[in-house]
């Protein structure tokens, strides 16, 4: 006899899959980023077309500016003021240096060996910034004067001899100098480089000089072939944040130099204030933004590492 199996039962339909339920919170970053990007567009990127616009006109202040795309205005301001760009890329250069050297010790100083002076020490390098930045630099115009104790000092050791043989500064007296310029540019901006560098180096593992001593590297070669490669990103983040706003610069060059010493950024600030040529300041300013940021991207590439701090 045959037994008899009974037949499986039918399948059910299968249900169609329900969508996945909308996570709440999820425009939530993009309403965060909102006040930012408002800002953005109305203090940065609406004054900047507007600029744009500027710099393209033709006319006067009393008959009004039109925009007629007169582009030859940044030739004729280019043609008419590069030696006060190449003076700005060179002051800002010297100080930016002049912050590297300065600032690496000290930075390698707070990470590495303050201890518990560390705190202290921070406090010090961000003290300028309890005062004005004006009344910092009209300071360097007592530190730097004539018949002050630096200027006596530095004509005894017979720096100001060679700093007049270089034309850095103009026989016994240093205000109204590029020396002056520049060493105003180096104290108001020392802060920039210090910080970035200090947070670069306090992130390397001590772990890493340990074991460079125990391979019998010499303190010179670790520092050389350990420190400051890792410490890259800060000093890569702190030459730009130096060099940049030196650059553009102009309370240095107006209260510490003289009209030899005159930057691009004096240039602008006269154009704009008291000559009130707008298309030509705002041509100026383009041609600063425009180099900088081809000299930044070119030292960015050049630096081997996009990691900034």
């Amino acid at each position: 006899m045959s037994t008899l199996q009974e037949a499986p039962p039918p399948l059910a339909a299968a249900e169609p899959a329900k969508k996945p339920a909308r996570k709440r919170g999820r425009f939530t970053p993009y309403w965060l980023l909102l006040p930012g990007l408002l800002w953005l567009i109305v203090f940065f990127a609406l004054p900047m077309i507007y600029q744009a616009s500027t710099s393209v006109q033709t006319g006067s202040l009393e008959d009004g500016y039109k925009v007629t795309w007169h582009f030859a205005t940044y030739w004729d301001a280019l043609a008419e003021y590069w030696p006060q760009f190449l003076r700005s890329v060179f002051y800002a250069a010297a100080a930016t240096v002049l912050c590297l050297l300065l600032g690496y010790p000290l930075a390698y100083l707070i990470a590495f060996r303050a201890g518990r002076w560390k705190n202290l020490i921070m406090i010090l390098v961000i003290a300028p910034f309890f005062t004005s930045f004006l009344i910092r630099t009209l300071a360097w115009k007592t530190i730097l004067a004539d018949n002050g104790p630096v200027v006596h000092a530095l004509n005894s050791l017979h720096v100001l001899d060679l700093t007049d043989w270089i034309g850095w500064t103009a026989g016994d007296r240093v205000l109204a100098t590029p020396l002056a310029v520049v060493c105003g540019l180096t104290y108001n901006f020392l802060p920039f480089m210090i910080l970035p560098l200090y947070t670069s180096l306090e992130r390397i593992d001590g772990r890493l000089h340990e074991a460079a001593g125990d391979l019998y590297a010499k303190p010179s070669t670790t520092f050389r072939k350990v420190t400051f490669p890792l410490s890259m990103p800060g000093v890569v983040s702190g030459t730009l944040l130096t060099f940049i706003p030196a650059a553009g610069d102009y309370v240095n060059a107006e209260l510490l130099g003289s009209t030899d010493t005159r930057m691009i950024g004096n240039v602008i600030q006269t154009q704009f204030l008291r000559i009130l040529d707008y298309p030509t300041a705002a041509a100026l300013s383009f041609i600063l933004m425009a180099g900088i940021l081809a000299m930044v991207t070119i030292y960015i590439r050049r630096s081997g590492t996009e990691d900034l701090v």
